[in-house]
């Protein structure tokens, strides 16, 4: 195929914007995956933080990490992402590269428990908050399972309300497929003050 899938482009938006020696977050780190991603991005002097609510997510993180030897490189959370803002270090506020989400369940894991459209959005404030000039964020939205096409209503509205002058938005669908995921790129652009660019 030609055209990329939604996890070609979040790679791909996520390493431009994400050097060695970045810092990086996963907030929904799943079965690990883009937390070796994002690993592999920062390089061994950046680190990377992951969170998630449910310990076989983190054990399996955990192995999968151990067995490429990127464990030292990240931080796991056992906890919600909602609370990314209490467990981040002071130090790395303004300055994250990358956050990346996915939305929904832990594949191969319990369905029924889903990321919410409440705490979700909570993060996602955080993250702008957390992000460095030029940084990216990632969202993973699925609407495949109960509760998932409202929660990707609810962040493509939160997405919507982004001011244009300080972050660009660009949400990537599979228009001819039912319940395709989609991905939302949102990049933290440099905001003008006033005398900027000027002699």
């Amino acid at each position: 195929m030609i055209l990329p899938s939604i996890l070609a482009s979040a790679h791909a938006a996520v390493k431009a914007a994400c050097p060695p020696g970045s810092i990086a977050v996963d907030g929904t780190i799943g079965n690990g995956h883009d937390t070796l991603f994002l690993a592999e991005c920062v390089g061994p002097t950046g680190h990377v933080y992951g969170f998630d609510i449910q310990q076989a997510a983190i054990d399996r993180t955990h192995t999968r990490l151990q067995q490429a030897g990127r464990r030292e490189r990240v931080t796991l959370f056992h906890t919600s992402h909602h609370l990314l803002a209490e467990q981040l270090p002071d130090d790395t506020r303004g300055l994250v590269r990358a956050f990346m989400f996915n939305l929904g369940y832990l594949p191969h894991g319990d369905e029924q428990v889903i990321t919410q459209p409440h705490t979700t959005l909570h993060a996602l404030e955080a993250a702008t908050s957390w992000m460095a000039t030029g940084g990216i964020l990632s969202v993973a939205l699925y609407t495949g399972h109960p509760g998932g096409a409202e929660e990707a209503r609810a962040v493509i509205d939160w997405a919507r309300s982004l001011p244009a002058h300080a972050y660009q938005v660009m949400w990537q669908q599979t228009i001819n497929r039912n319940q395709a995921p989609s991905l939302l790129l949102i990049e933290k652009k440099h905001v003008k003050k006033r005398g900027d660019g000027l002699s």
